[in-house]
């Protein structure tokens, strides 16, 4: 059983087409602006770490 019709298919992909061009610009500005970025890894590091941390503490409570 097909739940969406060919024309329904098709409208989907132009309509995800149209989104991915029409978002481009911008993020290609934003992968420019973001290389020339200083890097602040301890930033995402330790609440990563933190965050597994605590999986793995109410792992071992159960």
């Amino acid at each position: 059983m097909d739940l969406l019709a060919t024309w329904e298919k098709i409208l989907l992909g132009v309509l995800a087409l149209v989104i991915i061009l029409w978002f481009f610009p911008g993020v290609k500005t934003l992968m420019k602006e973001s290389s020339d970025a200083p890097r602040d890894w301890p930033a995402v590091l330790f609440p990563l770490l933190g965050v597994v941390a605590f999986v793995v503490l109410l792992i071992s409570i159960v």
